[in-house]
């Protein structure tokens, strides 16, 4: 059997596992393809691109801090976020008592994305921004600790891309195979590729 490798756009409110959950949505109400597991994770409250195969060796590979592989964010922040802060985001912030890596971070417009189904809040004397803010390592609830650490609190969190891999239209809730391009990018061995940058 070919080894299988998919992108997933999940949607808020969905667990990132296909067992368990307590009444909760799981991978399973979405993706019925034995044997494939994520490769990372989403928190239950954060949406966007999951990646998920049945190939071990390159799931070790892409979640291996060695490589740090770069993952894209767009947040939508509490505020309109100013120049020290995404200087701050930038450079490292300290969270938990370690320093997170330097990120790429800029302003981007509103991305006009499809309604959450349980709305974000919103106060009225407070303006919203959104950040796209590109990470190399994966600490747990990491963006929203930052964003917190600098005073913009994240309201909402989508990750748009993994390395060449992005989100492109695919829907909230849909699910398709990589194409043969993408499916090369990820692949080939580190050195020879864009596996490195991954």
């Amino acid at each position: 059997m070919p080894l299988r490798y998919l992108l997933f756009n999940k949607p808020y409110d969905v667990l990132t596992q296909f067992s368990g959950g307590e009444g909760r949505q799981t991978l399973k109400n979405y993706i019925d393809i034995p044997g494939v597991y994520p490769v990372g994770r989403l928190d239950r409250d954060s949406e966007g691109l999951l990646l998920l195969t049945d190939d071990g060796a390159l799931a070790h590979r892409l979640t291996d801090p060695r490589y740090a592989h770069p993952r894209t964010y767009w947040v939508q922040v509490e505020g309109t976020a100013d120049g020290e802060a995404l200087g701050r985001l930038a450079a490292g912030v300290e969270i938990q008592g370690v320093r997170t890596r330097p990120a790429t971070v800029e302003t981007i417009p509103d991305p006009n994305l499809p309604e959450r189904p349980v709305p974000i809040r919103v106060r009225k004397c407070i303006p919203t921004s959104w950040i796209a803010l590109t990470l190399t390592e994966g600490r747990n609830r990491q963006v929203r600790r930052m964003t917190a650490a600098v005073g913009y609190p994240t309201l909402r969190l989508v990750r748009v891309a993994i390395g060449a891999l992005s989100l492109g239209d695919l829907a909230p809730g849909r699910w398709r195979d990589l194409s043969e391009p993408e499916l090369q990018l990820i692949t080939s061995k580190p050195g020879r590729s864009h596996i490195g940058r991954f």
